[in-house]
């Protein structure tokens, strides 16, 4: 592959994005370990594949979409100019690239345990399924947070080999945070959404009311954290880390007004990846500086 169409392949499939979730999976993973009293051999192999198979599912999700969305995206002028509409890469090209991603990402599956291997045709499944959503339901926007969501029970899996319900809270709290921020971000589609007949919150109720629904889904994520402090018995950094998310939040909310969607990117895109980092951060101190029994 060459250097441009490496370039283009990872503009195509949005990679820098992959710091939403990852964060979050890696998150899960720490705190599987700290169920598991902090002795598990192998941790950082365990690591390393969870690192791979995020990226080989998000990949091939992404590509996918891309994939599906190529008609609709080439009537879209904020999306006209996208690889496969703008004829920069090709959809044989695309094809292959989702097959090599889906085997990574299987590979991956089976590198970590045999519960893994079951559960990976469902995982690709479910992000494959978030590409049609918009062809027939609102709730699309909560659909992707899903995909994103199981990330973090998905590595909580790929570290015990068995998945423990506590950990849903944290699935939960992604599907609403991404499900909140998909909303700000589709605002921006509400005329060619309206036009096309696809659906989304904002088509469906109006921008100034999904702004609502997107705070809503924020306070509800903010919620699920601190209930999975408390069945998770953490302690005041991971605190800290879901005040610092807060505040992050209510200034992303703030970037982005009815009759002004002007720094809906700065909101989505700058103030997420902030939010998923810091996130990781604070928790992982919480983990690793406040052991239980110390």
């Amino acid at each position: 592959m060459s250097f441009r169409r490496l370039r283009l392949t990872l503009e195509m499939i949005k990679f820098e994005h992959s710091v939403f979730a990852l964060p979050f999976a890696l998150t899960g993973a720490l705190l599987a370990y700290r169920d598991a009293g902090y002795q598990l051999p192998g941790m950082w192999r365990i690591i390393g594949w969870i690192v791979v198979a995020m990226v080989g599912a998000r990949s091939a999700a992404m590509a996918f979409n891309r994939l599906v969305d190529q008609h609709i995206d080439a009537l879209n002028p904020r999306t006209k100019m996208r690889q496969l509409p703008a004829g920069l890469l090709s959809r044989s090209f695309a094809w292959g690239f989702v097959a090599a991603a889906s085997l990574v990402f299987f590979a991956a599956a089976w590198a970590l345990n045999p519960l893994c291997l079951k559960l990976a045709p469902a995982a690709l499944g479910i992000v494959f399924l978030y590409s049609f959503t918009k062809r027939f339901t609102a709730f699309s926007h909560l659909v992707l947070g899903f995909c994103l969501g199981i990330a973090p029970a998905a590595a909580w899996i790929a570290v015990r080999g068995s998945l423990d319900p506590r950990i849903l809270w944290l699935t939960l709290a992604v599907t609403c945070w991404t499900g909140g921020f998909d909303v700000i971000y589709s605002c921006q589609d509400y005329q060619f959404d309206s036009s096309q007949g696809l659906f989304s919150i904002p088509r469906a109720i109006g921008i100034a009311s999904a702004l609502r629904v997107a705070q809503a889904l924020h306070l509800s994520m903010v919620g699920c954290l601190l209930a999975l402090v408390w069945s998770l018995h953490l302690g005041v950094l991971a605190l800290a880390g879901v005040a610092a998310v807060v505040v992050l939040l209510i200034y992303e909310h703030s970037l982005v007004k009815p009759d002004d969607l002007s720094r809906v990117n700065a909101a989505f895109f700058t103030m997420n990846g902030w939010v998923s980092v810091l996130f990781l951060i604070f928790w992982a101190a919480d983990i690793f500086l406040l052991k239980p029994g110390i």
